[in-house]
């Protein structure tokens, strides 16, 4: 069985739609060609997403695990939109390191580096680029360090979907997301009482997750298919 794994429900839901995947006890079902998949949300964070993965290889056999979803770039040069497949993922943390199986979409490049934090500091930002960081991300070193443990092959398929060194997601943004990653509709209005400019931002926001998932489900149905 392949397993796509998403940290929230926006980034599960073009898999859905495409696969026409049916909700389960454990996930959501179907199949690409002969092949089955199961399709799970494990909610933000390094912990949330360490637990759900370690439950969803207690209940079924996973061959190959495949992390999907949106990232941050951590330079203001590359589009909204586009992919990454890192060739190194690092837990900020403790900055251990593991490596994604390959995947016949294009080359392997740079490192994401995966942490709990917010970085807004721009001189974090330039440490993490003079390592070779490209983006940062809150969920797949801890989806690797379960997957390597149980002898799971896994991989990485993300998208850019806003820029951490461009200013548009700061603490308060981020706070109006719940933990599971669905949107706190309450913080966003009272967020918007008191930004009321601040619409166009959010808005655009909005469509850049829209687009950056949408092309990274595309991309890892096209892995699992060719």
């Amino acid at each position: 069985m392949i397993a796509f794994v998403c940290a929230m429900p926006m980034e599960l839901h073009p898999l859905r739609r495409r696969l026409r995947l049916t909700k389960t006890d454990v996930g959501y079902r179907g199949r690409i060609g002969g092949q089955e998949v199961v399709a799970i949300v494990t909610g933000m964070g390094t912990a949330r997403a360490r637990a759900t993965t370690t439950r969803l290889l207690d209940a079924v056999d996973v061959k190959h695990l495949i992390v999907v979803g949106i990232t941050g770039a951590i330079e203001k040069e590359t589009p909204i939109g586009s992919l990454v497949f890192p060739e190194l993922v690092v837990n900020g943390a403790d900055e251990s390191e593991y490596r994604p199986h390959p995947l016949p979409l294009g080359n392997a490049r740079g490192t994401m580096w995966t942490t709990d934090e917010l970085l807004l500091d721009v001189a974090v930002h330039a440490e993490l680029r003079s390592r070779g960081v490209v983006s940062l991300d809150m969920e797949t070193a801890a989806v690797a360090q379960v997957c390597e443990q149980r002898g799971v092959r896994w991989s990485v398929v993300r998208a850019i979907s806003d820029r951490a060194s461009g200013g548009s997601v700061d603490a308060e943004v981020f706070g109006l997301s719940n933990p599971d990653g669905t949107p706190n509709f309450s913080a966003v209005a009272r967020y918007l009482i008191r930004h009321p400019g601040d619409l166009p931002r959010l808005v655009r926001l909005a469509r850049g997750s829209r687009l950056a998932t949408e092309r990274a489900a595309d991309a890892a149905i096209r892995a699992v298919s060719e």
